[in-house]
């Protein structure tokens, strides 16, 4: 999509509604001020990235895993404006740690998926470096023509964009995640998004409580890879909702009934951050994901 690559429109989902909460508007303050709004944190892309070929708000395709609606609103960091016409791409794992596109690479790009009992309570030790975490550190060629739990769309012109999908899984050496870019200045056509540069590559995280809940809902509790906890993950900035902690409503004695995830992301439009300026910290694993 980036550097005038093409992309070929294959579906459409539902459209769903968005609103930001006040908890996380920003303000508006004149174009002239400093800044109106943290810039969202940039993050590596990771070796499992598939230049959109999917334009459709539900991802879900046919995987099994507890409903997701992710609501966002892009907007210029500096003028806190919206912005239109954005195409927001995001990609995650299945319930049980497997990327679509990658699925002979097992969970996580470590093996087959985990079978077995369910892990119980809180991980222990230090997050494991060197491992599988996400299969090599540069991108990957995908080894499939799976493409589920991806998607592209674009914002509206209130800069708001939703998701469909499911609450992603885990796999070793990540906490929970998903994938984000964020690309401007490119053409919406028949055939999909053209030209235009990324802005902006990112990642969202679930707090820990959530992900807890979430293990013990099938398909997650077949799961049995090692789970690292947002504190010990080496690519979350431990910064919050500005390195892409999102919030979350779900009915706490059931979340299997589905959850609600939104968040406002600050960009810088003009400027290109397409995951080769961003690099994991120095205690991260070369492999992460």
């Amino acid at each position: 999509m980036a550097s005038g690559a093409a992309v070929t429109a294959v579906g459409v989902g539902g459209a769903l509604s968005v609103n930001a909460s006040a908890e996380e508007a920003a303000p508006h303050t004149p174009a002239s001020a400093e800044t109106c709004y943290t810039l969202t944190s940039e993050l590596v892309e990771g070796p499992y990235y598939i230049d959109a070929d999917k334009i459709r708000r539900d991802i879900t395709e046919d995987q099994e895993g507890i409903p997701l609606t992710l609501e966002l609103k892009v907007i210029d960091a500096d003028t806190c404006k919206p912005l239109r016409n954005a195409a927001v791409d995001i990609w995650h794992c299945s319930a049980t740690g497997v990327y679509s596109g990658y699925e002979s690479s097992g969970n996580g790009g470590g093996g087959p998926a985990p079978t077995g009992p369910p892990p119980s309570g809180t991980p222990t030790g230090e997050p494991p470096t060197g491992g599988p975490g996400g299969g090599g550190g540069g991108h990957q060629e995908p080894t499939d023509d799976d493409r589920f739990l991806r998607g592209t769309w674009h914002t509206d012109r209130h800069g708001h964009v939703t998701f469909k999908t499911i609450f992603p899984g885990w796999y070793q050496g990540r906490a929970v995640h998903i994938h984000t870019k964020v690309h401007v200045d490119g053409t919406w056509t028949d055939a999909g998004y053209e030209g235009g540069h990324t802005c902006h590559t990112g990642q969202f995280f679930f707090d820990e409580k959530s992900v807890l809940a979430s293990a013990e809902v099938a398909p997650y509790s077949t799961n049995t890879s090692t789970r690292t906890t947002l504190t010990e993950d080496t690519i979350y900035p431990q910064n919050g909702h500005t390195g892409g902690l999102l919030y979350l409503k779900y009915d706490k004695r059931n979340i299997a009934k589905g959850v609600r995830a939104h968040l406002t992301m600050g960009v810088a439009p003009d400027e290109t951050h397409d995951s080769s300026d961003t690099q994991p910290s120095p205690s991260a694993s070369p492999s992460a994901s």
